[in-house]
């Protein structure tokens, strides 16, 4: 019956996978159609809504005489952007000709159908983690391809949420991409079947500490997606201020690279706040379980170092005046950390915390 039931888990994550992809391949399209769009001379909001002049399309489309003029002028009023409507709710797009009577705005088709696949991989990939932990008849994150269910599913959660209050579905493309590349690897290299648990993990804080590890992680990719696309933004704006060409016209429709440093910000702070809690529940449950709150363990010292790096990315942030690349670079070497806890600490070195099942 164990086995019958993680059969099932197994289905339901590779059934997820597919529909990830199809998330991916939508949100790609998306950007794709933000490009052309942006490049036809269109304002293009976050929300993937167009602002198109209708009296320029009637013009072309008619063949007029001296629409070309008109056209150029239309498209560089439409295209001036609106920074205070980015992340308006209601989908406002990034227009400044939004009012006027002769435009009309077209919402992008592969955008919602990137978050209806993203939604439906989540239920179906939480279906896979629920059997998983009911076949093994604990919580489904005591090994490496349990614990990359368990994360991957709280960082599509954590996306699906956040984007509920703020407008960050451009980020579908990173977020499902990153999704698939780390289940990928686990249903590899990871898979193993159901096991009883080793003496040191029977415990309640199994259920804590690694939980809240998993939510600090998802925080942290999010932030990680955001100061990736700041860095580009940045680069970007620097470019267009010396009148240089720029290949990725997507990212004229994303917000400027200040706002996104405020929102990557933010979502690592909450981050941070996990991986502290992490850091202090992992010394209690070694107290309870080797009789000391620190060994110096491989484990326990890179999740310390991922504090620090966080702590000093906030700290600098705050009272140092670091901002533009400066903090976006410190929060993806953080994530670079995260990764490498995770995926190399975890395999490759030995220790007290070697759980990986493999």
């Amino acid at each position: 019956m164990t086995q019958t039931i993680d059969e099932y888990s197994v289905f339901f994550l590779y059934a997820a996978m597919a529909v990830y992809a199809f998330a991916f391949i939508a949100f790609a399209l998306d950007l794709a159609r933000r490009s052309a769009q942006v490049g036809a001379g269109n304002a293009v909001g976050v929300d993937g809504s167009v602002t198109v002049n209708e009296r320029v399309l009637e013009k072309v489309g008619a063949g007029a005489a001296g629409a070309g003029a008109e056209a150029a002028e239309s498209a560089s009023v439409a295209t001036t952007p609106a920074r205070a409507g980015f992340f308006s709710r209601g989908g406002n797009s990034v227009s400044g000709g939004s009012s006027d009577g002769g435009s009309t705005t077209k919402r992008s088709l592969s955008l919602r159908l990137g978050v209806a696949f993203t939604l439906i991989g989540f239920l179906l990939e939480a279906t896979a983690d629920v059997l998983r932990g009911i076949a093994a008849a604990r919580v489904p994150w005591a090994n490496m391809y349990e614990f990359s269910m368990t994360g991957t599913v709280l960082i599509v959660g954590v996306f699906l949420i956040v984007i509920t209050r703020v407008d960050l579905r451009f980020l579908g493309t990173f977020i499902t991409g990153l999704v698939l590349i780390l289940l990928g690897i686990s249903t590899v290299n990871y898979y193993v079947g159901v096991s009883p648990l080793p003496p040191a993990l029977q415990s309640a804080w199994l259920v804590i500490h690694v939980f809240v590890a998993s939510l600090g992680t998802a925080f942290f990719a999010l932030g990680f997606a955001l100061s990736a696309i700041q860095l580009v933004q940045y680069r970007r704006e620097s470019i267009v201020a010396g009148a240089k060409f720029w290949r990725l016209k997507f990212m004229a429709s994303l917000p400027d690279s200040t706002r996104l440093e405020n929102l990557a910000y933010r979502v690592n702070i909450v981050g941070f706040v996990f991986w502290t809690f992490t850091l202090i529940a992992g010394a209690v449950w070694a107290e309870r379980a080797w009789g000391r709150y620190w060994g110096w363990d491989t484990k326990e010292v890179w999740t310390f170092i991922i504090w620090v790096i966080y702590a000093g990315y906030i700290h600098a942030r705050a009272t140092r005046g670091w901002r533009g690349s400066r903090s976006a670079v410190l929060a993806i070497i953080g994530f670079a950390a995260v990764l490498f806890n995770f995926g190399i600490v975890n395999v490759f070195f030995h220790g007290l915390h070697s759980y990986s099942g493999l």
